[in-house]
């Protein structure tokens, strides 16, 4: 290239990157060769082709018809490639406390990166909130012939109006609804470093609030650069793939290394993680990191656009809005005002744990108790009607304590008359408490194949939703996928005579209209085992709703 794109670096730290080779291939027609040359490293050795891809990625980027660029930064801060003192460039309150990582910069390279951030401070008044933009900022510094270049990559990103392709999270409301979203899709595709998580942090949601760090902040340069080629390629679904990668290998780390499974305080186990990340090259090479992360079966892009929605709409809900500072948002039950006569506390919080991030932000409310109001099919209906989703809990007279999450209102049982129609969503689950607490989901989650999916693991085609989208999720109910087998979406049915919970070659869980007996067996919708004694006595039955979260 003609200018030099490295000027900010210092070449010492940066191993074999050539700075003085001709670039290879910049221009790309082909989408397929794009992805293929961004996935396997291809730019990795050479900083100024990467330096010219980048420049070509983020021209092409869609933005809005008035974008800041490197002309107006000249204007406004000058172009120095001169040490500017960071003192004089104040990090913007959006950044929330987030430090520059160093990624191999010159120390006076800091400098710099502060005063891109200002400016993009004074030309972007609508953000709010945006912790990973000292960390983008940086990176991309590295790529730029100047201060202003750098500025005009940011401000194309942030800039950047496609629907459904946001790159950077501008707002409190949208940073902490991708929070919720990641712990989702952990409960999805890393049920084993979920686990984990439950048994050693003492708040799961701040755990993961992190996510987003570890991607952009945490990792050395060179993980974060190859990150960085994905995420300008395929979008802000990357960093999600990336971050559930790297809780996966933690978690082997950690059961490799046969750490004991003790409660911590969740800032114990997100500095552990933080430490994890920062030496990840000790026991991961970057090719191993993103090879893991492609190898996660996600569900499309436009699903997880949908569960972000649906959770946004949650903390609308609650109160959380575009514009305000950050403020805590509390996903724990709150044990003062829990009380039931079958799980503790602690185990409330456990099944807590599992539950849909929308739903967890409210506090569990008693329905429907057996020791107060009957063993009565038709009081359980009038009890629990209205609500949604609901959390079923059973005690036998064995002592053995079993449930289920229903995602959906039982009201719905009168649309089949006194026929027993199935209903609910792949958001219900199954569980168990002893001998040792193990949940049962949707099959269908841990085998998409059986959806008729495609090599990217989403459905072939998506039936136009019936309902809103904003209050749909990736785990939609079986009308909206190609089931191979009618058996894998019998979630929940119900009339006058008993309740049954999955279906297929047997019912996970069948009760009598006098809530007195019941059995268990294997069933295709959640391929599970008997919850209990396949024959079972009811000795108690709650049913817990969730405040605020009435259905609409």
């Amino acid at each position: 290239m003609a200018v030099d794109c490295g000027v900010f670096v210092d070449w010492s730290q940066m191993g074999d990157v050539s700075r003085d080779t001709a670039p290879g291939k910049i221009d790309y027609k082909d989408l397929k060769e794009l992805k293929q040359h961004a996935r396997s490293g291809q730019w990795a050795k050479n900083h100024s082709q990467r330096s010219a891809v980048y420049q070509q990625l983020l021209k092409a980027l869609p933005c809005r018809t008035v974008t800041p660029d490197a002309a107006v930064y000249r204007d406004i801060v000058g172009n120095s490639n001169s040490k500017r003192n960071p003192s004089a460039y104040p990090l913007p309150e959006f950044v929330d406390g987030t430090a520059v990582p160093c990624y191999c910069l010159k120390a006076e390279s800091v400098g710099s990166v502060h005063a891109v951030l200002s400016c993009i401070a004074g030309q972007f008044p609508d953000i709010s909130h945006c912790p990973s933009l000292p960390a983008v900022t940086a990176l991309l510094l590295h790529w730029s012939a100047d201060e202003a270049q750098c500025f005009e990559s940011v401000s194309r990103m942030l800039a950047c109006n496609e629907p459904g392709c946001r790159l950077l999270d501008q707002t409190f409301l949208a940073y902490q609804s991708a929070c919720m979203t990641f712990g989702d899709l952990v409960h999805k595709y890393c049920p084993a470093a979920h686990k984990l998580m439950v048994a050693t942090a003492t708040d799961v949601l701040e755990v993961y609030s992190d996510w987003q760090r570890w991607v952009l902040g945490d990792l050395p340069f060179s993980f974060a650069a190859r990150v960085m080629d994905v995420y300008l390629v395929e979008g802000y679904k990357v960093l999600y793939r990336v971050a559930l990668a790297i809780l996966k290998f933690y978690r082997k780390q950690r059961t490799a290394a046969g750490l004991a499974l003790t409660k911590q305080d969740s800032a114990a186990v997100r500095s552990d993680i933080q430490a994890f990340v920062q030496n990840i090259g000790k026991s991961v090479t970057p090719d191993k990191l993103l090879e893991k992360a492609f190898s996660i079966r996600l569900f499309s892009r436009k699903e997880i656009t949908l569960l972000q929605l649906a959770n946004e709409k949650s903390l609308q809900q609650k109160g959380i809005t575009v514009k305000q500072k950050r403020q805590n948002v509390q996903l724990a039950v709150n044990a003062d005002n829990f009380s039931s006569e079958i799980v503790s506390a602690k185990e409330i919080r456990d099944i807590w744990s599992w539950i849909p991030e929308r739903f967890a932000l409210c506090q569990p409310q008693l329905l429907f108790t057996t020791s107060t109001h009957g063993c009565s099919l038709n009081r359980f209906y009038s009890h629990c009607e209205g609500y949604e989703p609901t959390l079923m809990l059973i005690r036998t007279t064995d002592g053995e304590v079993c449930g289920a999450f229903l995602s959906t209102d039982w009201e719905e049982w009168k649309r089949g008359g006194n026929k027993l129609s199935f209903f609910g969503t792949g958001e219900c689950f199954l569980f168990r408490m002893k001998p040792e607490m193990e949940r049962y989901e949707w099959v269908v989650i841990k085998h998409p194949e059986l959806t008729g999916a495609n090599d990217n693991g989403a459905p072939q085609s998506l039936e136009k939703p019936a309902t809103d989208p904003s209050h749909l999720s990736p785990f939609l109910s079986a009308r909206h996928f190609n089931l191979n087998s009618r058996n894998t979406s019998m979630f929940m049915a119900g009339n006058v005579d008993s309740i049954i919970i999955g279906g297929g070659e047997g019912n996970a869980l069948y009760i009598d209209s006098e809530l007195n007996h019941g059995r268990t067996e294997r069933c295709l919708t959640f391929d599970n085992p008997p919850l209990c004694a396949e024959s079972f006595q009811i000795a108690l039955l709650e049913v817990w709703g969730f405040k605020d979260a009435m259905a609409s």
